[in-house]
């Protein structure tokens, strides 16, 4: 991240967050730095906690991206990019029916997501005074208003 953020010239704030009581103070000093976004990680406590996240992100008005659609289509969050699951789970599916015709798990070839989605929450786009552009919209998977 901290690569990416110097090729486009942003200056990349990272809180530690080990508890969601972490959540506040990260918050707080991401104000006082004057954080314009955010970026939320693929942690686990960033799921469970999702409502509370967005709460926060609302409070203290960040567009924030997120890595599972459920943290926007469930939480409110702004828009994520995520992995397309019900296409996984099909090529799940191929694979369990290769395993019992008698193929060796070991035998079949690790895959990465080829698919992936959009979700663009307009509301709190909206609650922001976001204005997202035709283009970008246009290449959402799903917008939720």
């Amino acid at each position: 991240m901290q690569q990416a953020a110097d090729s486009l010239g942003v200056t990349l704030q990272i809180h530690e967050i080990q508890t969601a009581d972490d959540l506040p103070a990260a918050f707080d000093a991401g104000a006082k730095e004057r954080a314009e976004g955010l970026i939320v990680t693929a942690e686990s406590i960033f799921v469970v906690q999702r409502a509370r996240l967005s709460e926060l992100a609302a409070r203290y008005r960040l567009p924030a991206m997120y890595p599972y659609t459920i943290q926007v289509a469930d939480a409110g969050g702004l828009m994520a990019y995520d992995v397309d699951y019900p296409d996984l789970e099909r090529r799940a599916a191929t694979y369990v029916d290769r395993i019992l015709k008698g193929t060796k798990p070991s035998d079949l070839p690790v895959q990465q997501p080829t698919k992936f989605a959009l979700v663009i929450n307009l509301k709190t786009a909206k609650s922001l005074g976001l204005t997202i552009s035709e283009s970008f919209l246009l290449r959402a998977d799903q917008l939720i208003e």
